[in-house]
């Protein structure tokens, strides 16, 4: 989201960017960054491919945040011996995964999707790489994209939560659409009634309720009237 269309007073903020504002200040501590991962984490990933353990993901500076530039060596750092392994085993979708996987917890996206888009053509099917795809579609920016890519998922599995959990967050999120996220949501739960992160999942749905008479392009009211 960049601002070079930022209004210029107060006075001329559609609902749509007061919603939006609201939005991040509400869900920045409760679902910031933490969109739940549909496949197995890179550590466990690892071991399935039979690779070596790779460097930790640390940088120079301690302390401060990496740029993209060092986050995209990182991950380049880390994934090279796998991708050299994928050389002489270019079908093998694990090694694809656990690639994807660490390119899209550097935050290098479009590399991410690259590498899951190739485990995808080798098993269409896996949902929980799908997940990740979409997942990554939506951190690229690429709400409508990775909105196909959640519901092409649920094709191959209809009640899997993780994959349920991020739909309704980018629903929220993507196209503020309260109604749909919401009932993605109890979805999930009515189809996963163990769910462990089930209070996250009343949260969130207690916060978006909170934003449902929000009209799209009318004049903004304070969100909490």
């Amino acid at each position: 989201m960049t601002d070079t269309k930022r209004a210029t007073s107060i006075d001329q903020w559609t609902s749509v960017q007061a919603y939006t504002l609201a939005v991040v200040c509400l869900v920045v501590g409760i679902v910031g960054g933490w969109l739940i991962r549909g496949s197995q984490s890179p550590a466990a990933a690892a071991t399935d491919t039979g690779s070596t353990s790779a460097p930790a993901l640390t940088h120079a500076n301690a302390g401060q945040a990496p740029t993209p530039a060092q986050m995209q060596q990182m991950a380049d750092t880390q994934a090279g011996p796998l991708i050299e392994k994928l050389k002489s085993d270019p079908n093998n979708t694990a090694l694809l995964e656990n690639i994807g996987n660490i390119y899209y917890d550097t935050q290098s996206f479009a590399t991410a999707i690259e590498y899951y888009q190739r485990a995808l053509k080798l098993e269409p099917a896996n949902a929980a790489v799908r997940t990740d795809l979409a997942t990554a579609y939506w951190y690229a920016g690429n709400v409508d994209t990775a909105i196909a890519e959640f519901q092409k998922s649920l094709s191959y599995e209809p009640n899997k939560p993780n994959t349920l959990f991020n739909l309704g967050i980018v629903e929220w999120q993507g196209k503020m659409d309260i109604d749909k996220a919401v009932a993605t949501w109890q979805k999930l739960l009515d189809t996963n009634p163990n769910y462990e992160n089930k209070d996250k999942v009343l949260e969130l749905m207690a916060q978006a309720k909170k934003h449902a008479g929000v009209k799209l392009g009318t004049a903004a009211k304070p969100l909490s009237q």
